[in-house]
């Protein structure tokens, strides 16, 4: 199981980066958009775990072979091998450096 950190270790990895990570809570983004803050709070801000247990009831021989970290490899090539799928939303962006100008 990773963790939020690890996961997004192997994302920065995976780009040739090294990740830069803030620590910001919940609550603060929340504050800023109240539409991602209800995301985090709701969705992400509890540990879960994912199994195929449901998957190999139907199909046994079913095995996950591909490692998150070469998931996310693959995730990369797919988005580098057309330009239109690296759009950045201006507006995300602009938002999240806001939070972390204040926050750190």
């Amino acid at each position: 199981m990773l963790t939020w950190d690890q996961v997004a270790r192997e994302i920065a990895a995976a780009a040739g980066l090294e990740a830069d990570i803030l620590h910001v809570p919940s609550e603060v983004i929340a504050a800023a958009d109240p539409g991602l803050g209800t995301e985090l709070i709701h969705d992400k801000a509890h540990a879960l775990v994912f199994d195929n247990a449901k998957v190999k009831r139907v199909v046994p021989s079913f095995e996950a072979t591909v490692s998150f970290a070469d998931g996310i490899a693959q995730s990369l090539e797919w988005f580098d091998a057309d330009p239109a799928r690296r759009a950045i939303d201006e507006e995300r962006d602009a938002l999240l450096d806001r939070i972390a100008a204040r926050y750190s």
